[in-house]
Formats: structure tokens, sequence, C-alpha cells
């Protein structure tokens, strides 16, 4: 940031010479949700669509913390409102598709980076952005629920600290980073050494798919297996994603509309018959509701409308990590200590808080910040500036 010039003796600062820019000083607010990225030379979509994805995330886990938190209550003979049936609802709807759609869009860009990386590079970065901030983050989350106890939905214990490495489904939300960062390698490993047309990593893909329920005990294993058709399919789609027919079939407003009853009338049959991941109906219905929300995410670039969006989207690492540690903390001071058992009360705040809550945390402490080793093996370097663009 730039140093302001100081004042002469008369009191009042120097002049500026002619043609030489200002750069204002930023305001708070502008740093602390990095507000200059909406200006950046970017792909609004991508940043709407993991913007769509994280919120729905956000939602499932502060839903489940409440559910947990309103059933402990009672049980103990505490009479407060229960949570009605239609918000697990629309918890069972999100849930559907909402994990497919980062490992599709991850895959989308794979070919991508191994394009202007080494397979070792790819790896690395891999390896900073995704299992680094797992183990940091699953250590402190756990520590902290060990030390909090029965303030806490869960009952940890110090084996938990051995699901870290193997079964990190029964750790929150953590599961996802382990589970990408294993999708990634071996896909690459696959792709760069055996190197199977598209269409055999799909049939690889379907194997393990269905393969996986069979090692649901070790999650490790499990995740990887269950998600590598979706990293596969955003490969293979990659090809075609982006050239200009594609474009504009996904920008066409005919498209939006023409899903929409298709996505509609899938959600009403699985909330009919619930079932599994590892069925074949819920891959059909994981990929309807994926493409639904690129469509949408498309359309909304397009319209330029709910903004906020796209820097929840550009945070969305930082808030997955981090959300559920800052939700409970919410949930436990509204009802601990403000005796607010509303479920749509803590619902909303959990949300509201547990969005933008790590997104000012990373921008002000981390991002440049003394906290960088938290999210980073190695000190981030400074990005250059980018020139600003339109995205339409």
């Amino acid at each position: 940031m730039e140093t302001q010039p100081s004042a002469n003796r008369s009191g009042q600062p120097p002049a500026i010479p002619p043609g030489q820019p200002v750069t204002p000083r930023p305001s708070w607010l502008s740093k602390a949700f990095n507000l200059p990225i909406l200006e950046r030379n970017r792909l609004a979509w991508v940043d709407y669509l993991k913007g769509i994805a994280i919120v729905l995330v956000v939602y499932r886990h502060v839903l489940i913390g409440i559910q947990r938190s309103v059933a402990t209550a009672r049980a103990s003979g505490l009479n407060i409102p229960e949570v009605p049936g239609y918000l697990e609802k629309a918890n069972m709807i999100f849930f559907s598709f909402r994990m497919p759609l980062f490992f599709i869009l991850s895959g989308i860009f794979i070919s991508g980076s191994l394009a202007k990386r080494t397979l070792k590079q790819v790896i690395g970065i891999k390896f900073d952005n995704l299992l680094y901030p797992y183990f940091v983050w699953v250590f402190l989350q756990v520590t902290l629920q060990i030390l909090l106890g029965a303030n806490t939905n869960s009952n940890r214990t110090l084996i938990n600290y051995t699901y870290i490495l193997y079964q990190p489904r029964a750790l929150d939300q953590f599961w996802y980073l382990p589970a990408l960062f294993n999708t990634t390698v071996i896909y690459l490993l696959v792709k760069t050494y055996l190197k199977p047309p598209a269409w055999g990593q799909l049939l690889i893909g379907l194997a393990l798919y269905f393969c996986s329920p069979f090692v649901h005990n070790i999650s490790m294993i499990s995740d990887w297996m269950e998600f590598y058709l979706f990293f596969a399919l955003g490969d293979c789609i990659s090809v075609f994603f982006f050239k200009e027919s594609t474009q504009r079939f996904l920008k066409n407003p005919y498209t939006l509309l023409a899903i929409t009853p298709v996505f509609f009338l899938t959600q009403v049959y699985y909330l009919a018959h619930p079932t599994e991941p590892g069925k074949a109906d819920f891959l059909a219905i994981a990929l309807i509701g994926c493409f639904s929300m690129f469509i949408l995410s498309f359309r909304m670039q397009i319209w330029n409308v709910l903004r906020f969006l796209r820097i929840i989207g550009y945070h969305s690492l930082y808030i997955y990590v981090t959300h559920v540690f800052i939700a409970g903390l919410v949930r436990l001071s509204l009802t601990k200590f403000l005796n607010i058992h509303n479920p749509f009360i803590l619902l909303a705040c959990g949300i509201f808080f547990g969005v933008t809550i790590p997104i000012i945390f990373y921008n002000l402490l981390v991002l440049n910040g003394p906290l960088w080793f938290l999210f980073s093996f190695n000190r981030p370097q400074p990005k250059p500036a980018t020139a600003k663009v339109s995205l339409s």
C-alpha cells in the first residue's frame, strides 16, 4: 500500500504532479472481502458456481448442528422448538449434487493445469492447497472439540486423531479435502502413465463408483473412489466445454428454462425415494443437478446479479475449512448466553457468520498476513495486478 505524502511546512500536503496517478486507499470493507476480485479477469461463472455450492454446503452443516443441539436439549428435558421438517427436505435436495459439482469443476481445469506445469508441480500445488490445510485444520478442530467437551455436538476423544489418516468422514466436513487431493493425484497418474482414452477414464470411474460402498469403513479410500467418476467427467467435457457453440448453449436463457422442470422432477423423485451414494438413480439425479447449476451460473454471469456470490465462491476453500467451527461458536453463543433457540434465527446466523467470518479472517490475517501458514506450507507470493475487464 502506498504511503500518503507528508505535509509541507504550511501544513498542507504537497501538490501531486500533473498526470501522476493517485491510488486511493482501499476501505476496510473492500480489503476484508477482497472486493477488487470482482473487477479482475476471471471466469465469473466459476465463482458463481462455487458460491452456490459452498452456501449449500454451509446450509447442510449448520442445519445438522442445530438438529443435534435440539435433540440433545430436548432429551435433557428442555422445551425448545423442533427443527421444521421442510428444512431437512431442502437439505436432501441440495445433498444430491453439491459435492459432485466441486469434483466436476476441478476436472474441467485439470488438463489445462497439466499443460502449463509438470506432473510434480501440479501435485505439489494440490498438496499445498488441499492436503496441508486438511492436516492443519482438522487437527485444530478435533483439539478444540476435545477441550470444549460437552459444549459441542461432537464427543471427541484422543482416538479421533487417528481418523485423520483413514476415516476423515468421521471428522465433520474435512473429508472433502483429502478426497479431492487423492482423486486428483490418482487421476493424473493414470492419465500420465497409462494414457487411457476419455471413455476409458469414465469406465474406470464407473467401476470405482459402484465399488466404493464396499470399502466405506475406510473413507480415505472410498471417497476418492466415489468421486473419481465426476472428476473424470469434468476432464472429458473440457475438450468441448469452452467451444463457442457450447458456451452459447449454456448461456441461452431457453436452456435454463428447459432444464428447470427436469431438475424439479428429479428432486421430487429423490425426496420420495432417498438412496445412498453409489446407486445408479443417485448418479443420474446428481448429474442433472450439476448440469442445472452450471446453466444457472452462466445465466447469473450474464445477468450480473447477486455479485456477493462471486466473492463467496472465490473464498470457497477457506469457508469450507472453517465454517463448522465458526457456526458452532455462533450457535453456542446464541443458545447458551442469549437463550435463543428459534431454529430459523440459528440457521440464518449460522449461515451468515459461517460464510462471512472466514472471508474476513482470510483476507485480514492470512492473505499477506501473519497467519499465512494456516492454509499454505509455503508463504504465498503477492500476485501481480490484473487489468480490469467486463465479464458478460
